[in-house]
């Protein structure tokens, strides 16, 4: 094993390996602050420009890319309110909020900071406890899965701002758009009018950059919207130490969160960072600032959506199962190069496995770097006047949304998004639920229906497994403080 350390160590630390690196986090920094342009698609496009390359080498380009764009996502939703990725999409809480007090670099440096704690917590986890993590992913099935989706439905009370009836409108109609499309059962089409470009459901990138970016130029287009030059002033606040020092179990606790959901097949950065922004609102002191522009929610989101990052790769190293849709274009580029994920790839190829290992670490640690000179530079983006800023703004979300399928049609989704957005806003309505409810609501119909057809629709499939009844049990324990919660403050109003 020593000898094999050793080996993965010098691959990762050569010259070329380094410079892929870097080049690769530049790179994916790129992709993930443009809206549209996704790191499924950074890496993509990068695979064909590995083949030949050292495995190590290819690999350290591609894992700098999606460490890169999982962390850059946040920087154009703190500054302009727009996710440049849907792990972003929780960021939104409360980046946008800092902003207009002027705290624009102080929230960029907290989710640099934020973003490579979560990701060497999840390098740490995936190097010394991968096999075992994967064991236990590898025992859930579709009951563990619609148990865990069903808790991130429950995340709806803590998104749904100061109206609970107003957030589970907005979910509903996000459970309503997310059965547009094919029955994942039967097949049935299912309100596409007929519309085969509806057949494979609403893509959530365009649906995502619609609601947030269209409406907000909407917003200010109509002149009432608050004019951001005027708040931000010079955006010199910076992250103090104080800051970073209270917030170490918040961090620990959003990257154990993070690292966990990785780990679990087809959920996500943006599952992840909801669950940690939940579970920090949950015990935070000051309820008053959450919301409002409160730095310790950006910790918590960003070091989960970064944790992610490792805990996605420990599938499919130790399994050979992707855990999200970037690690499945990955295991396409390890097939390329001839190697076999799965427990053997530790046996014959422990050199290589432990090069990519190193190399997600230096990923971490490019970011580190890249991310706090992008931390100085980026707020400058806010001088801008609004006339051009929202233009070029509304141009890059028209190129993002074609360029995802080089299809007119999800440039039309994110038009009507945005307008759906813009109405909602000005009705009262948060966006957060809805995106969260179309982000979960395929995971919890398909594993609900799955588990009804494993047990011939007995519903004690759910309580019979222990797993997804201690899942359910705490859910429903949730629901109902969410409940007597509510029940409380409308007789108080009364």
């Amino acid at each position: 094993m020593s000898q094999e350390f050793i080996a993965g160590l010098l691959f990762a630390l050569a010259p070329a390996a380094i410079l892929a690196n870097l080049l690769g986090v530049g790179l994916g920094i790129v992709f993930g602050a443009l809206p549209g342009l996704t790191a499924t698609m950074g890496v993509a496009l990068l695979i064909p420009l590995t083949f030949g390359l050292d495995p190590v080498v290819g690999f350290s380009a591609l894992l700098g890319v999606y460490v890169g764009a999982v962390y850059a996502g946040s920087i154009t939703a703190i500054l302009v309110g727009t996710p440049g990725t849907a792990a972003a999409a929780a960021t939104l809480l409360e980046g946008p909020a800092l902003t207009k007090k002027g705290e624009a670099k102080k929230a960029l440096t907290m989710t640099t900071v934020a973003s490579v704690i979560g990701g060497l917590f999840s390098c740490v986890a995936l190097i010394f406890i991968a096999p075992q993590l994967a064991k236990v992913a590898l025992s859930f099935g579709p009951p563990e899965y619609f148990a865990l989706a069903l808790f991130g439905i429950s995340i709806v009370a803590g998104v749904s701002g100061d109206s609970l009836l107003k957030g589970i409108i907005a979910g509903l109609i996000g459970l309503f758009i997310a059965v547009i499309g094919l029955d994942p059962i039967t097949g049935v089409n299912r309100f596409t009018f007929g519309n085969a470009n509806l057949l494979n459901g609403i893509d959530v990138v365009p649906a995502l950059v619609g609601l947030f970016a269209i409406s907000e130029v909407l917003s200010r287009l109509e002149g009432k919207a608050e004019q951001l030059r005027s708040k931000i002033g010079n955006s010199s606040i910076g992250l103090k130490a104080a800051e970073l020092k209270r917030n170490w179990f918040n961090l620990l606790r959003s990257s154990a969160i993070g690292t966990f959901v990785g780990i679990i097949p087809a959920t996500g950065s943006g599952v992840a960072s909801f669950v940690a922004y939940n579970e920090w609102k949950r015990v935070a002191k000051d309820k008053s600032s959450v919301g409002k522009g409160n730095v310790d929610g950006i910790a918590a989101t960003e070091s989960a959506n970064n944790a992610v990052t490792g805990g996605a790769l420990v599938p499919l190293l130790t399994l050979g199962i992707p855990g999200d849709v970037i690690t499945a274009v990955m295991l396409g580029a390890l097939m390329i190069q001839g190697l076999t994920p799965g427990p053997m790839l530790f046996t014959t190829n422990g050199d290589i496995v432990y090069g990519i290992f190193i190399a997600l670490i230096l990923a971490n640690i490019f970011m580190l770097v890249l991310g706090l000179g992008a931390s100085k530079v980026f707020p400058k983006i806010l001088k801008i006047p609004e006339e051009i800023l929202m233009p070029a703004i509304v141009v890059l979300c028209l190129l993002g949304s074609y360029s995802i399928a080089n299809s007119t049609f999800d440039v039309l989704i994110m038009l009507v998004f945005g307008l759906l957005g813009y109405v909602m806003l000005k009705v009262g309505l948060p966006l957060a639920p809805m995106l969260l409810a179309l982000i979960l609501a395929p995971i919890v119909e398909t594993n609900f229906r799955r588990s009804m057809l494993l047990s011939h629709n007995d519903f004690s499939i759910f309580a019979t497994r222990p797993v997804s009844a201690v899942i359910l049990a705490v859910t429903l324990t949730i629901f109902a403080v969410i409940i007597l919660k509510e029940w409380r403050k409308r007789k108080l109003e009364a």
